[in-house]
């Protein structure tokens, strides 16, 4: 068992005695109230969607899938497709992807892990660390260097994140999966 907390958009959760991904969870923490974690939960077998409230606390069941190596191939609209290792394509359906859409681009070097439910692929899982260039950010402003600058950068995709304003338009930047957070230059 594992509390609302640590379930993650991706993983999937036992409840009611059916099977519910996670497409996004958010936690939030009040001065008064307690803590509680908001999801969207989608249902593997029917697709009902709901937007269930937890507490923090709250003992959830994860339900272990099984998992296989992929890369991407190509998007098929609504279909994103990945192969394994023996070239079987494997289709995840846009919706089911979540944050990790925002770092999927075509040509991608990163292999990434499908998982499986009863022989269905139903999300993909991103490595926790991903390298991406810079498509477009402004030049750092001159003398603007007390504490932590940050500055907003653009990737090929469309996809915005803050980084640091030493990073230039073109330059390779790491980028943590689970958060969205640029991590540092890449390492060459």
């Amino acid at each position: 068992m594992k509390t609302a907390q640590e379930f993650r958009a991706g993983q999937v959760i036992n409840l009611d005695g059916q099977a519910w991904i996670v497409l996004k969870s958010e936690f939030n923490k009040s001065g008064r109230n307690a803590a509680v974690c908001k999801m969207k939960l989608k249902n593997l077998i029917t697709g009902a969607s709901q937007e269930p409230v937890f507490k923090a606390d709250d003992k959830l069941e994860p339900i272990i899938l099984d998992r296989k190596e992929v890369t991407y191939s190509y998007f098929a609209d609504p279909l994103y497709v990945f192969m394994d290792e023996e070239y079987n394509q494997i289709e995840v359906e846009a919706e089911n992807l979540g944050n990790t859409l925002d770092f999927i681009v075509d040509g991608m070097p990163e292999v990434c892990a499908a998982i499986f439910y009863q022989g269905k692929a139903i999300s993909v899982e991103l490595p926790t660390t991903i390298v991406r260039t810079v498509d477009y950010t402004e030049p750092a402003a001159r003398g603007d260097t007390s504490g932590k600058v940050m500055k907003l950068a653009k990737l090929a995709n469309g996809y915005e994140l803050q980084v640091a304003a030493f990073i230039e338009t073109g330059e390779a930047i790491e980028i943590d999966t689970r958060t969205g957070d640029f991590k540092g230059r890449a390492k060459a």
